[in-house]
């Protein structure tokens, strides 16, 4: 008896340290899941050549992409933009500058490696003016590009990006004649912080971005098409069905979008070697309002709710998805199951390589092919 007593001493200690252990783990994943990302350093500058005008980088499954692209640095420039690959080897590529870059100049090594390309609306050569939309978070700022069509494009943008991210989508949309209002929503560092300053994947943003429809509406617009890119996509879709606007949502576009939560995060937690089964288990922390405050979030979130592929039977307007099919960040796979749930409403073009929301950046034509088709054969186009 004596010994079982000790036993049990030196057990029960290490029982509740090996369940705090799993709780602290199980909350740092919750909390990584809604915290806004900065941008980090994913590649280095290795040498820059001035007078070429050239840069060499350390090779990615990004940095190596075909295609035209923008790399924020640090020192004399902030931002530069890339054009082609004209050497690789098995650690480096090297790339065309499109911005150029003076002798003497200094560039920190760290880098990050961006679709953006263009860094601000003026570089589009287009009419828009800022204005505010008034949110629940509080005035959210937005750009607004002027067009014919009284059918106004709303370009929502993803996790942990702003909206220089849709820039990319102005030109073609211009083109079709269609008004553009380029949102920010709650947390992205634009617009308003709500208390915990959490993301809550698309569960409230929508909220914002209703209010941009709402704007669009007084301003004269008669519908609206949402485009959402990648979490962007993700609240797109929960404008659609929870909207009190939806009958004048007449299209979505969807670029690289998340359609399905719980796919994309055990996706995610595999590349980060995250093991089962703690990205179950911080989802679920994340579904119950005292375990999601505790991890950081605003309020409970559900990803039944969020689970657009289960929900399909409620959408009720086209769509377009532009997803390559080696994303590597948000898996092809929901995209291709809701075009499976409902091919009479889903248009999903074939695209690979490009990896996530980059379409633009590695086949521009295509891309801008898919758009312009979709909204000519639905008579969205102004010319249509």
């Amino acid at each position: 008896m004596k010994s079982l007593r000790h036993a049990a001493a030196l057990l029960v200690p290490a029982l509740l340290a090996l369940g705090a252990t799993m709780a602290f783990l199980v909350f740092g994943v919750a909390r990584r899941v809604v915290t806004p990302m900065r941008r980090g350093v994913d590649t280095e500058i290795l040498a820059v050549d001035t007078g070429a005008q050239t840069i060499e980088l350390t090779r990615t499954a990004d940095t190596e992409l075909p295609g035209r692209y923008g790399l924020f640095t640090t020192g004399t420039y902030g931002y530069v933009k890339l054009g082609a690959v004209l050497s690789a080897d098995s650690v480096s590529v090297r790339r065309k500058l499109l911005t150029q870059i003076e002798p003497g100049a200094r560039v920190d090594r760290g880098a990050a490696f961006s679709g953006y390309y263009y860094s601000a609306p003026s570089e589009l050569h287009l009419s828009w003016q800022n204005v505010l939309i008034g949110s629940p978070s509080g005035p959210c700022p937005a750009w607004y590009f002027p067009g014919a069509s009284s059918t106004w494009v709303i370009q929502v943008h993803g996790r942990g990006a702003t909206r220089v991210e849709c820039l990319r989508a102005v030109p073609v949309l211009h083109a079709a004649g269609l008004p553009n209002l380029v949102v920010s929503y709650r947390n992205d560092s634009e617009a308003p912080r709500s208390r915990a300053g959490a993301y809550a994947l698309g569960a409230s943003e929508w909220r914002d971005v209703d209010a941009a429809i709402a704007y669009a509406l007084r301003h004269g617009a008669e519908n609206v098409i949402l485009m959402g890119w990648s979490m962007g996509g993700a609240v797109s879709l929960q404008t659609a069905v929870n909207s009190g606007h939806r009958d004048r949502i007449v299209g979505l576009i969807l670029e690289s979008p998340v359609v399905d939560w719980r796919t994309v995060l055990r996706y995610q937690a595999r590349i980060a070697r995250v093991r089962a089964p703690l990205p179950d288990l911080a989802m679920s922390a994340l579904e119950r309002p005292l375990t999601a405050r505790l991890s950081g979030a605003d309020d409970a979130i559900s990803f039944d709710r969020l689970d657009m592929v289960a929900r399909a039977a409620e959408l009720s307007v086209p769509i377009l998805i532009l997803h390559s099919a080696d994303d590597g960040f948000v898996p092809i796979d929901s995209s291709l199951a809701l075009h499976d749930a409902r091919p009479d409403l889903v248009t999903m073009p074939e695209f690979a390589v490009a990896r996530h929301t980059k379409i633009w950046n590695y086949d521009q034509t295509g891309w801008s092919e898919a758009i312009t088709g979709w909204l000519d054969a639905r008579g969205f186009s102004a010319s249509a």
